[in-house]
C-alpha cells in the first residue's frame, strides 16, 4: 500500500511539471520578499532552456496537499519560519517523493530556516556542496560554485544541501549569495547586468536540476 501511495504522489508531481511555487510559511517572516524574482527567473529559464514553465507563480503552504503539484518550490525571506507538525510531515513526504525545495537567504534567514528544516528532517544534516556538484553545470558552468550576488556580511557564498538515500538533492540552501535579489527587476537593486545574469543562470541550473533528478 505504501508503494502505491508513493507512486501516486510522485505521479502527481510529474504531471504538473511545468508549474513552480513560492512557499508561504508561518512564523511571521516575509515569505513574500522579492516579488519580481520568480517571474523574471521563469522568463529567463523558458528563453534559455527547453522548458515551458507557467509564468503565473503559485503560492502554496507546506501543509497543503497542493504542494505535490509542483516539482520545484522556492522559499525566501529575512525572518522567522515555523513549520507545524502537519506542515513538516507533508513537506518531508513531498521531498522524499521527488519534490525539490530551494531556500534562498535574503539576509538573516539562516538560523530560522535551519531550525525549521530540522523539524522536517531531524536525522539529516546540511552538507556543503562542492563546486563539482551537478547543480553547478546542469545548463551553465559555474567552475567556482555558487556565485556572489550581494555582499551582505562579506562572507563567501555557500550552497548547502540535504540529499535523499539515493543521493538526490532534495533541499538546496543558498547562503551569502542572495540569488533572489539578482533575479528581481534591474530597477530594484540597480545591479550591473552581468551580476543579474550570473544570478539568473544559477537559477536556471537549479530549476533544471529539480526537473531532471
Amino acid at each position: 500500500m505504501k508503494l502505491i501511495i508513493y507512486f501516486f504522489i510522485f505521479f502527481s508531481i510529474t504531471i504538473y511539471s511545468q508549474d513552480i511555487a513560492l512557499l508561504k510559511y508561518d512564523g511571521g517572516g516575509d515569505w513574500y520578499s522579492n516579488p519580481t524574482s520568480l517571474p523574471n527567473l521563469v522568463k529567463f529559464v523558458n528563453s534559455n532552456t527547453d522548458t515551458n514553465i507557467n509564468e503565473n507563480i503559485k503560492e502554496v503552504k507546506p501543509e497543503d496537499p497542493e504542494l505535490f503539484n509542483y516539482p520545484f518550490v522556492h522559499l525566501t525571506g529575512h525572518g522567522n519560519i515555523f513549520f507545524s507538525d502537519e506542515a513538516a510531515q507533508n513537506l518531508r513526504l513531498y521531498l522524499l517523493s521527488g519534490g525539490f525545495l530551494h531556500a534562498d537567504d535574503n539576509y538573516g534567514l539562516s538560523p530560522y530556516f535551519r531550525k525549521a528544516i530540522k523539524k522536517v528532517f531531524p536525522n539529516k544534516e546540511f552538507k556543503e556542496l562542492a563546486s563539482d556538484h551537478p547543480i553547478f553545470s546542469t545548463k551553465f558552468i559555474f567552475e567556482n560554485g555558487l556565485p556572489k550576488i550581494h555582499e551582505h556580511d562579506g562572507k563567501p557564498p555557500q550552497a548547502f544541501g540535504i540529499e535523499d538515500d539515493k543521493g538526490r538533492l532534495m533541499v538546496l540552501f543558498t547562503y551569502e549569495s542572495d540569488l533572489g535579489n539578482g533575479w528581481e527587476d534591474s530597477s530594484v537593486h540597480n545591479d550591473p547586468e552581468e551580476v543579474r545574469l550570473k544570478a539568473l543562470k544559477m537559477g536556471a541550473n537549479i530549476i533544471k536540476y529539480a526537473f531532471l533528478y
